[in-house]
Parts: structure tokens; sequence; C-alpha cells
């Protein structure tokens, strides 16, 4: 009898540890190598080529990533072959993936260093757009480029205006992916921080989940080709991206991550021009008005919108947007006020905070706004 109650206690075990396992979801990644083939990506000295020292670290990642029970790696390429961009971003559409992180080098004409995150949106600036523009130019050696990709010009900065709306609801969950990558990035590995940013990269408008693309180091400064060639530099990369990757799943999921006391995290203004829409108050003035509110931070988790919860401030208002709750401080119709709100805000520790404007309940640019008011 003994044996037997053995062996069922056995088998409620099994039976138990299945039941649980099965409760944790697998998170799925999608690493994306750059370039590949007869595309060699940014190349010094005729024999260096971005699409080797990237491969390297994504396989180094993806290693460190397949050791956790709970993340499946799905790979774009493995080995030495040119992927189409649209390709690249069916294989994490195929596989519903949860992120889809690409990882490339940086050149530039001068000894700049650092490293830089980007996610999808309108093209800032200057800068922005020659980076997006040198990594779009490989759809050139595409079969069929030109039916594939007919509607983007590669040489106008206004041709992604509008291909970002479909990526709306994920805008939010890239840039905390992006500022944690940043993060281990300057923080943790003390790489020069050239900030996260927001341009028009094709292979992040193919995929349909939070997507980055990271510029680990430029291949044209001397001593981050030598730390980008070498081992000890591919497996820092590698580490830190992981560690990375891993605790923006933690944050998602609403779990201690240790990036903030409260799991939230500032979300840097990157000059997007699509933003959730914020929530009707009491508080909101006359429909014909334009009301500006301080966006300070984002979390997967609802957070009682409480002045002792975010350092004082009041009022807090919120959103939610997506899996991410989305939070406001303050409510005004003067922009002169509302840069005071900023200043306040940024007193008490939210640094990447920045002025958002609404109209009737939506979303609308701060200069339209100031115009208005006028």
């Amino acid at each position: 009898m003994s044996v037997l109650r053995c062996i069922l206690f056995q088998l409620f075990l099994v039976m138990f540890s299945v039941g649980y396992a099965q409760k944790t979801p697998v998170f799925k990644v999608v690493l994306d190598a750059g370039h590949g083939g007869k595309d060699p990506g940014k190349v010094v000295d005729k024999t260096i080529y971005e699409k080797d020292i990237v491969l390297k670290i994504v396989l180094l990642v993806g290693k460190k990533l397949e050791a956790y029970p709970d993340i499946k790696v799905i790979y774009t390429r493995k080995t030495d072959e040119l992927i189409d961009l649209y390709e690249r971003g069916d294989i994490a559409n195929k596989n519903k993936a949860d992120v889809f992180v690409s990882v490339h080098c940086n050149a530039h004409e001068t000894q700049v260093d650092g490293a830089e995150t980007y996610v999808l949106g309108l093209n800032a600036n200057e800068q922005n757009f020659e980076v997006a523009k040198a990594e779009n130019s490989v759809i050139y050696l595409e079969d069929n480029y030109k039916k594939k990709y007919a509607q983007y010009n590669i040489n106008s900065p206004e041709s992604i205006i509008g291909l970002s709306i479909m990526q709306e609801e994920f805008l939010e969950q890239s840039i905390q992916l992006a500022k944690i990558i940043q993060n281990q990035l300057t923080g943790v590995m003390k790489r020069t921080n050239r900030g996260v940013r927001q341009a028009g990269f094709i292979v992040l408008h193919q995929t349909y989940m939070p997507s980055v693309l990271i510029e680990t180091a430029f291949l044209t400064n001397n001593e981050e080709r030598k730390f980008l060639l070498s081992s000890k530099g591919q497996e820092e990369f590698a580490e830190n991206i992981a560690n990375a990757i891993v605790t923006y799943k933690k944050w998602v999921r609403g779990q201690s991550t240790g990036v903030s006391s409260d799991d939230i995290i500032s979300v840097q203004g990157t000059g997007r021009k699509h933003r959730p829409t914020p929530p009707k108050t009491s508080s909101t003035k006359s429909n014909s008005t334009p009301i500006y509110k301080i966006q300070i931070s984002s979390s997967p988790k609802q957070v009682e919108p409480k002045a002792f919860n975010f350092s004082g401030l009041s009022p807090i208002s919120m959103v939610k947007d997506g899996n991410v709750w989305v939070y406001y401080y303050g409510n005004t119709n003067k922009h002169k006020v509302a840069l005071d709100l900023l200043n306040t805000a940024k007193k008490k520790g939210y640094k990447d905070a920045y002025i958002c404007a609404f109209l009737e309940g939506k979303r609308i640019t701060v200069e339209k706004a100031k115009q208005l008011e006028k």
C-alpha cells in the first residue's frame, strides 16, 4: 500500500510540475544579425565586415538567452547569408515574437564613438536619417526590390511618415526595451551614450511587436573597432544585450527588475509624432482649448495615480496603451505653465519627461497646440 501511495505521490508531483510549467508562457525573442551574404554592411580596410561581427555577437546573445527555460530564441540568420529586410520581419511575425532585436555596427567619417539604440519613427534629425538610409540601402541588393518596397523612398526623410502608424501600439514598449538596452551598454559597459533615437528603419517597420535596432559601436573608430573584433568585446556586448532582454521580459511581465524602485521607467522623448491618447478626466478644459500634460513614465503595472507614488507630483492621470500604463503629470491650457510643470517633473527625478498636447481627447503636436492657444 505504501508503494502505491509513493507512486501516486510521484505522479502528482509530475502533473503539478507540468501544470506549473504550462502557466509560464514562453517569451519569444527574434535576434537579427544585420546584413549578410553579398551585403557586407560597413567595411573597413577591405577585410573587416560588419556582417561577420554582428553575427558573432547575435549567436552569443542567443546562446545566453537559450539558457533560460522560459525564453525561445529565433534567428533571422545563423550563417553568412543575405536575408531580405521584408523576410526578417516576416520571421518575427510568423513566430508571434514578443520582441525583435536587430544588431548592427555604426560608421562615420570621424573618430566619433559610442552606442545608440533605435526605435521606429520619424527621422528626428539629419544624423538619424543618414544612419537609417545606410541600413535601408540593403534593399537594392534584394531581388524584385522595386515591387517589394514600392512605398519606400530611402532618400526622402518624409517617406516614413504614416508608415509607423500601424506600430503605434508597440511604440511605448519599444522605447522601454531600447532604454533598458542603452542603459546596459552605457551604464554597465561604460560606452559613450549616444541615446535612444528614432528613425525610419525598414526592418523595424516590417515587425508587429516591440522592436529595436542596436548600433553597438563604430567600426570606423580605431579603439571601438579593436573592441568589436576581440572575443572580449563581443562577449561583453552579448552579455549586456542578453541581460537587457531578460530585464525587459521581467518588466513587461510586472516582475521585479531592479530598474527602478517602482518598476516605472521614464520614457525618453524621441520626437515621435504618434503617442497614446490621454484619459478623459473631469479636469479637462473646454473641447476647443488645447490641453498640455507632462508624460513622466510608463509601466506594465497599474500604479495608483496618487502623489506619494510619483515623488509628490499632483495631479496624475493615466491611460492604458496596449500592455503598458502611461502616466501624465499636470493639466493646463497654457504652454508657459506646461514648461514650469516640465521643469518641476525633471527636478523630481523624471529626467526624460516631456510635454504632450491634446485637443478634444486626441493627441496633437505641441506646435499645433501653441498655434491654437494664440
